[in-house]
């Protein structure tokens, strides 16, 4: 894990609540472990269930499941307690947390899509950590993840993690149900999904998250196939992260390519919806790997909207690029030619530097 460039570490609720509330010694213990990786250079993001599991029991709502109201009433009460838990075991370490609160349509929607990964990629590069929750105070059954595996392996992908790893109650994946089967069979790594592997999953025995072996499964595709490896390890050890580290067993899922070039194979494969004209000067500082400003811009065509798919093409008419606009195809035009301090008052709001940033552009040439 010291390795790592950018880690997206998931948590389990069982990990974190019990019958007694949040179990502070095991946070305290991660804590640890979070600023150890944040002293190798690692960037972390941390993907933490747990807010209706601490709210119901602040809240003394009965066991079984809850009505939708009441579930998003717990997970407001709860997430507040358990942000604060967060930063009082981080803050000692001198770590710098902040509370991100997501849904489904944050990530299926291209312009929110471009403020999640920019607000995300902005936290870490000022050193903080992220605690990523679902909004479960407002989603409802048509725009939630359903659990935090699914959303981990989304914002890992988002943010072009190199590993993604789940802390759960259980060491990786079995052929079958260790806890009911003791000649199940563990495998320590997975290098492909194969429908045999996905027929070995169970259904969630813990009586406090809702993830299963089968929603672990459904984000190691999303992982792997955005280049993100991806652990099944065992989080109820004390220092879970140095555990694993030290060679604990788990379940490694092996990725397909690396992070940057497996977004970059997405993104050029994408239908583009319109075409940025650029100047000479542009084309050669997208040789160097610069993102494109709208003063390299000579004209727009097409019409696209924020977050789609554009080609970028030179004076003599050859695509260069194609990348994801962070403008629409009329903000577009309107600040074409112009240097980036001028966007705010073309645009009277205040807009990104760059038109296409080089994370969001392949280069054809």
């Amino acid at each position: 894990m010291s390795q790592a460039k950018r880690v997206v570490i998931k948590i389990g609720s069982a990990l974190l609540v019990d019958q007694a509330g949040l179990r502070t010694a095991w946070l305290q213990a991660l804590a640890e472990d979070v600023a150890w990786l944040r002293g190798q250079g690692t960037d972390v993001v941390l993907v933490s269930s747990g807010s209706i599991a601490l709210g119901r029991r602040i809240l003394k709502l009965a066991s079984g499941d809850l009505a939708l109201e009441q579930s998003q009433a717990a997970a407001a009460v709860g997430q507040i307690r358990l942000a604060q838990g967060y930063q009082e075991m981080l803050a000692p370490h001198g770590v710098t947390t902040a509370q991100v609160l997501m849904t489904l349509d944050d990530t299926a929607n291209r312009r929110r899509y471009l403020n999640s990964r920019a607000t995300l990629e902005t936290l870490l590069g000022l050193g903080v950590v992220p605690i990523v929750n679902e909004n479960d105070t407002v989603a409802t059954d048509e725009i939630r993840f359903g659990d935090n595996d699914r959303l981990a392996a989304s914002i890992a992908v988002t943010i072009g993690a190199d590993q993604l790893v789940l802390l759960s109650d259980v060491d990786g994946l079995y052929s079958a149900n260790p806890k009911t089967d003791p000649s199940a069979q563990h495998f320590p790594i997975v290098p492909h999904i194969t429908p045999e592997i996905e027929a070995m999953a169970g259904d969630p025995i813990s009586g406090v998250s809702k993830g299963g072996m089968k929603t672990k499964l459904l984000a190691a595709k999303v992982a792997v196939a955005g280049g993100c490896a991806m652990a099944i390890a065992d989080g109820f050890v004390q220092h879970p992260l140095k555990a694993l580290e030290e060679g604990a067993r788990t379940s490694w899922f092996l990725p397909e390519g690396d992070p940057r070039t497996a977004r970059k194979r997405w993104i050029s494969g994408m239908k583009p919806q319109g075409q940025i004209h650029v100047d000479q000067g542009a084309v050669q500082a997208l040789a160097r790997g610069k993102s494109l400003l709208p003063a390299g811009v000579t004209r727009v065509s097409g019409q696209f909207g924020r977050g789609e798919p554009v080609t970028v093409i030179a004076p003599d008419g050859q695509i260069v690029a194609k990348g994801l606009t962070r403008y629409t195809s009329e903000e577009a035009r309107a600040i074409a030619g112009h240097q980036s301090q001028e966007i705010a008052e073309i645009l009277t709001y205040p807009g990104r530097a760059a038109l296409i940033h080089r994370d969001d552009m392949v280069s054809l040439t």
